[in-house]
């Protein structure tokens, strides 16, 4: 017969939604502690939290207020760098976005706007 090690505690495996994970990176560039100690008292890897204060740095980590989408605003040009007029554009003119996640999203222009937000939520989503 074999022997048994039962492992106590937290599950290793845990998942942080973006308010925890944000709360924790203030926390820790707070300035009063080290990154170790942070993640010390929050039982996380302190590489963790560096990849965590990164994200923040470059936007991938972000709340909206109020958990909403937020809406940036932006110029339309064509490819010599020229802008052009809105609704001027071609009959197979499309708007790209590039999301934080690094995926494209292409739509033709004048599409709903619930329907491309939808759209870009879904797809900012970590893949399951």
């Amino acid at each position: 017969m074999s022997a048994v090690t039962v492992l106590a505690g937290p599950e290793r495996r845990r998942r942080w939604t973006a308010a925890e994970k944000l709360r924790i990176v203030e926390e820790s560039e707070g300035g009063k502690a080290s990154v170790a100690e942070v993640a010390r008292r929050h039982d996380v890897h302190p590489n963790l939290l560096h990849l965590w204060r990164r994200q923040t740095r470059t936007g991938v980590l972000s709340v909206a207020p109020g958990g909403r989408a937020d809406f940036m605003p932006v110029a339309i040009a064509a490819a010599n760098g020229v802008a052009r007029p809105a609704g001027g554009g071609s009959c197979g003119s499309a708007i790209e976005v590039m999301l934080r996640n690094g995926r494209v999203l292409r739509l033709p222009e004048g599409g709903p706007t619930a329907w491309v937000a939808g759209l870009a939520d879904a797809l900012e989503r970590p893949a399951r």
